[in-house]
This record gives C-alpha cells, sequence and structure tokens, in this order.
C-alpha cells in the first residue's frame, strides 16, 4: 500500500495535526523514547537533508545499510516496534523541550514538502546515497508514521 505523498500540503497538515496532539505525558506504546526524545529524533533525517547534521555512517556500515537494509527502509512496508537505530539518532538519556521539538519537526516537514521531489532525488542520503523522490517519500513518511503510532497518534 502506498504512503501517503510527503509532497503535498494535505499530508504535512495531517502529520501536524498528529504531532499537535502529543503532550509530554503521552505515554509510548513500545520502546525507550519519551515524547521529546522522540520527537528530536524524528528531526535527525530533515537536518540531515537540509545539512544541518552531517553525521554519516562509517563506510562498512553505510555497505551493510545499502547493500542488506535499503530496500526495507524505503519500501512500502510499515516498520515494525523496537527496531535498532543508527548512533545519531539515539535521544536516550536526553531531555527536550516538547513544544519546541513540536515546532522544529513540523518545520521541517514543511520545508521538504516546499522542497518537492526533484529536488530532494538530487540530494544523497548519508546513509543510501542517492534515492528516487517515491523512495525518499517512502523512508521520510514511513519513519515518522512509526513514532507517532509509537504514542499512539
Amino acid at each position: 500500500m502506498a504512503f501517503p505523498s510527503i509532497y503535498t500540503a494535505e499530508t504535512t497538515t495531517a502529520l501536524a495535526a498528529r504531532i499537535d496532539s502529543l503532550t509530554k505525558e503521552t505515554p509510548a506504546l513500545w520502546g525507550k523514547m519519551n515524547v521529546g526524545q522522540m520527537l528530536s529524533h524524528c528531526c535527525v533525517p530533515y537536518q540531515q537533508i537540509l545539512g544541518e547534521n552531517t553525521d554519516k555512517p562509517g563506510k562498512i556500515m553505510k555497505w551493510i545499510l545499502k547493500t542488506f537494509l535499503k530496500n526495507s527502509m524505503v519500501n512500502e512496508v510499515s516498520y515494525k516496534p523496537n527496531l535498532p537505530t543508527g548512533p545519531t539518532f539515539i535521544r536516550v538519556n536526553q531531555e527536550f523541550d516538547v513544544d519546541a521539538e513540536k515546532a522544529k519537526l513540523k518545520t521541517y516537514i514543511q520545508q521538504i514538502q516546499e522542497l518537492g521531489p526533484e529536488q530532494l532525488a538530487a540530494k544523497p542520503s548519508l546513509s543510501l546515497g542517492m534515492i528516487t523522490p517515491q523512495e525518499w517519500n517512502n523512508l521520510l513518511y514511513k519513519h515518522i508514521d512509526h513514532h507517532l503510532r509509537q504514542f499512539g497518534v
């Protein structure tokens, strides 16, 4: 099943509404992160795309990601709970202001929508290299959807 398009205002608005429904007290249905940590974690891919975070996996890890994990990262199958994450994305043992992280994440989502599929596809993923507009859509949408579902929204 195809994911909603991150390139449309409708998807951006729907994601923003889901993000806005979170509170500091919203409990996780799985995993170790609280809401602030999850929101900060979800900002990382956007920060990488926009050049604000340039942490790359090492050469061996990048090869493993591209060779063995890329398809599962960019396909149209939702992530399962409790998957491992890369060091750049780990936010456990840190505290974040929920309202500030909500605002940042919504801004990033809006910026990617405005960037559009062609410009986004011209930017390499730090982990996967060049990917198509559809692969970017799947990667970004299913990541944020996974974590919003983690908190029941």
